[in-house]
């Protein structure tokens, strides 16, 4: 049988011996790799191995690279002297955002005319000329001046009909109440309890601290009056801060916000949307007799944003108010950098598409390198498919 085969071989194709070798080859490749895979489950399963790489792992984490301890001591003295240079850049770096302060305070008073305009055609107090309403879209900028006059008929004939059958709203209404529900931020807060109370809300105002004072800027909601409270404004204030920590003077990345104030929403008796009454039957351990009991309790609503945690003066909280600051801190600073002065783009829904295009943008740019390296292994002459 040892003949036959040699001579079986000796008559082979040379190229269908490559091939046996090759398969021969896969095959010990395959079995190293299925031996390499055993090992490292078998190793994974030691909790002492398991143990020895955790402890490894915890010890890099955090640690220098050792290149520092290697330095000669004349050097290291220079880099601590670059550090130094580095605490009085963060200072500077303090004072520039201190005047940036005062530059949104200026700006802010020549935005503010524009926002009480925009307040003031959202409530009806001021209807806005024909000359004021007209805007170009996209699709009317590439129309003939034929069609658009064409277009702009058929819309007012449309516009007139819609009038005749329904009542002329004033104003633009419930567009404070639409702009939070179009922020999935904002609507995460909303309850369905709260949307008839922020139908009312006919203004969001930023304003700045006074020069001289400390840095803060307080977010007011004017509302009009309503059946819910009597206050006509509720108001947070944001105090900040705008210094290096002298503990880490490195970590200092421009002004934060160290604690924020509400304000007491004086309800209207049996409209605090902030309080629920629940029922609990209660049992008599003696006599075995049932009552109901009624109990007032805190109920989920955007409103308890007038309400944050109190910061003490040691300032250390637990987890949870940390958290809930937290997510305090990042929504002020959004009202106030985003909501207020694009409020029409998030009602229109364009603010919140541009979010997406960026989102989108970085997806395309992932899908193009997937691509590239996709076409990249199909140029390769060693690539195979299968492998």
């Amino acid at each position: 049988m040892a003949d036959i085969d040699n001579k079986d071989q000796a008559e082979m194709d040379p190229a269908d011996m490559e091939d046996v070798e090759d398969v021969e080859e896969e095959e010990t490749g395959e079995d190293e790799n299925s031996k390499a895979r055993q090992l490292t489950v078998q190793m994974m399963q030691n909790p002492q191995i398991l143990a020895a790489l955790q402890e490894r792992l915890d010890g890099l984490n955090g640690s220098p690279s050792g290149y520092m301890e290697s330095l000669p001591k004349v050097v290291k003295r220079r880099v601590n002297a670059l550090k130094n240079l580095q605490v009085k850049c963060a200072h500077i770096e303090a004072k520039f955002y201190e005047e940036v302060h005062e530059l949104e305070r200026k700006y802010a008073a020549l935005y503010q005319p524009l926002f009480d305009k925009r307040s003031e055609i959202v409530t009806a107090a001021y209807e806005p000329t024909d000359e004021e309403c007209e805007w170009k879209t996209d699709e009317e900028e590439e129309l003939t001046v034929s069609k658009q006059d064409e277009m702009k008929e058929k819309a007012k004939l449309e516009e007139e009909k819609k009038d005749e059958e329904k009542e002329n709203p004033k104003g633009i209404p419930e567009f404070w109440l639409t702009v939070f529900k179009n922020v999935d931020l904002l609507s995460d807060m909303l309850q369905e309890h709260d949307e008839p109370v922020l139908k009312h809300l006919q203004d969001i105002k930023v304003k700045f601290s006074d020069p001289g004072q400390p840095m803060s800027f307080t977010l007011e909601f004017h509302f009009e009056p309503n059946e819910f409270f009597t206050n006509t404004v509720l108001s947070k204030t944001y105090k900040m801060r705008s210094e290096p920590d002298e503990s880490d003077p490195f970590s200092f990345d421009g002004p934060e916000i160290m604690s924020c104030v509400g304000c007491t929403i004086d309800w209207t008796k049996g409209k605090n949307v902030t309080l629920k009454t629940i029922k609990k039957k209660q049992k008599h351990k003696g006599r075995g007799t049932v009552r109901t009991v009624t109990k007032t309790v805190p109920n989920d609503s955007f409103f308890n944003f007038f309400t944050p945690p109190e910061v003490p003066e040691n300032g250390e909280l637990d987890e949870d108010s940390e958290a809930i600051l937290a997510a305090d801190f990042e929504i002020g600073h959004f009202i106030r950098e985003r909501i207020v002065p694009r409020a029409v783009l998030y009602f229109t829904g364009e603010a919140i598409e541009d979010d997406d295009d960026d989102y989108d943008e970085e997806g395309e740019e992932a899908d193009d390198e997937e691509g590239e390296e996709e076409a990249d292994e199909e140029n390769d002459p060693d690539y195979d498919p299968k492998v």
